[in-house]
């Protein structure tokens, strides 16, 4: 079920490890930067709830899932062949937004999929055996520009403006293992028809009713009340940036807080009219949530505010402090990205062994103790960088970020799961994803204010940032409620 996690993971970790370096080969500044990354957020804002909606009411000869596997990495294949093929920023910067919403059409339905398939006793090792190929995949794909150019003699640096060789071909081989494993999932796992899960008392009949039963306890006027406030609130902040002529990327908060309340606005009205749509399902799914779901909702902003910070500023961190250039076009700064494509490979290597014991500590402690370990381990990891000025050195804290890499892909959906109705599992695993990409558009619209005016330029200074925050996730998961946790300690 999970083997096709490993070609999706290549992907984002070719994006990961490499969209920084494109972007300031293709001329982006420094502070730049975390505004061009605001595709990766925002494609997944929109993208995994809608997928996530439409593949709990799918039924199709491949499945409920599948199918949006299959789609997602064809688009995704063709937008990493693109990518690293770039002639100007825009249309890297275009790519980006492509080739995330491509992945997260895959992505979102394999989390469901796994939820779908497993009992809560095996949810926590069914999460970490996706967290293993999550791992590999990203292994592979951050070691491949180091090996295309220390292996087989393809160049790693090229004229002004150009991406370097090493990584095109690191790009079409992630392309051709994305599509490649995908299939394999697709055609080597089987899912539970709708009848199957009602018959095994997982699920409700989806051949029911489309809008479910809870969706006239939010009235009209609450989508209303709440669209207004929404609404006045962003257009305030928006004010207020052009007022105190603020940085212009502040301006996707103001605006993103604007367009949540004209949703609701807008939700508001088909519900006093008596039409349900997605929308009014999705809006109304969001506000019941589960309570353990808005207590993880903390875990996961903190502890991915941590997460882009780092996938933003590693690359200018590393070649700027450690290698002491900032010249795209030099050998040292190459060298230096390279070794951050090493490093990545590192923190996802060990996150791959470290899958395998999550489950075996959170047999004997529990799931959140587990979690918690894992993001302290990671916060000090990335606070650590800014004293370390020896590049092989970096592989230790390194080491720290793939304990808490694997714990963030597999403890938060392990206790998750346990509390979401199976019948709504899809659309829960793509709003749960709010509160991955909220924390992004932050960082993306904040990172480079504060790198800027208070962190003087200076990278290493956001990963500070980023390890102080995911310690702050690793005090909040204490308080979360796993209804689970119970049947996984052993006697």
């Amino acid at each position: 079920m999970s083997f096709g996690f490993l070609g999706i993971q290549m992907g984002f970790a070719l994006q990961n490890a490499n969209v920084s370096r494109i972007f300031e080969t293709l001329g982006a500044k420094i502070e730049s930067i975390p505004i061009l990354w605001i595709a990766a957020p925002l494609t997944g804002l929109i993208v995994q709830p809608i997928i996530g909606h439409y593949s709990d009411k799918t039924w199709t000869r491949l499945g409920r899932r599948r199918p949006y596997f299959l789609a997602g990495a064809i688009l995704a294949s063709i937008a990493l062949v693109l990518m690293p093929n770039s002639p100007a920023l825009w249309i890297a910067a275009g790519m980006l937004w492509v080739m995330d919403a491509s992945i997260n059409i895959s992505m979102e339905p394999f989390r469901a999929f796994v939820g779908d398939n497993v009992s809560s006793e095996q949810r926590t090792l069914g999460f970490a055996m996706q967290s293993f190929f999550i791992g590999i995949g990203a292994v592979i794909a951050s070691l491949l520009p180091y090996i295309f150019t220390n292996w087989f003699g393809i160049a790693n640096t090229a004229p002004e403006g150009v991406i370097p060789p090493s990584v095109r071909w690191a790009f079409y081989f992630g392309a051709v293992v994305f599509i490649g494993t995908v299939l394999w999932t697709v055609i080597r796992s089987k899912e539970y028809s709708p009848e199957e899960l009602a018959e095994f008392g997982k699920q409700e009949e989806l051949s029911g009713p489309s809008v479910p039963a809870d969706a006239i306890r939010i009235p009209a006027s609450k989508f209303l009340r709440n669209g207004v406030i929404w609404t006045i609130c962003g257009l305030v902040l928006a004010g207020l940036i052009f007022e105190f002529k603020l940085e212009k990327e502040l301006y996707i908060l103001g605006f993103g807080i604007t367009f949540f309340g004209l949703l609701q606005l807008i939700a508001s009205r088909f519900v006093s009219t008596g039409s349900t749509n997605g929308l009014t399902e999705i809006l109304t799914d969001l506000s019941l949530m589960p309570k353990t779901m808005g207590q993880l909702a903390i875990v996961q902003f903190f502890s991915w505010l941590a997460l882009f910070s780092m996938w933003i500023y590693t690359t200018s961190a590393v070649t700027s402090s450690i290698y002491g250039t900032t010249d795209t076009t030099s050998q040292l700064y190459n060298d230096g990205a390279d070794w951050v494509g090493v490093l990545f490979g590192v923190y996802n290597g060990f996150a791959a062994v470290f899958a395998f014991l999550l489950p075996v500590i959170a047999r004997y402690t529990s799931r959140k103790i587990t979690h918690s370990i894992a993001l302290v381990a990671g916060g000090l990891g990335l606070c650590s960088i800014f004293l370390i000025h020896d590049p092989k050195l970096l592989i230790i804290p390194f080491i720290g970020i793939g304990l808490a890499w694997a714990s963030i892909l597999s403890m938060p959906y392990a206790i998750l799961t346990g509390s979401l109705p199976q019948n709504k599992m899809g659309i829960y695993m793509g709003i749960f994803n709010f509160f991955i990409v909220i924390p992004q558009i932050l960082a993306a619209t904040l990172l480079g204010f504060l790198t800027r005016n208070l962190f003087g330029g200076h990278a290493v200074y956001a990963l500070l940032f980023g390890g102080v925050s995911m310690i702050i996730a690793a005090i909040t998961v204490v308080f979360v409620s796993d209804k689970d946790d119970g049947t996984l300690i052993r006697k």
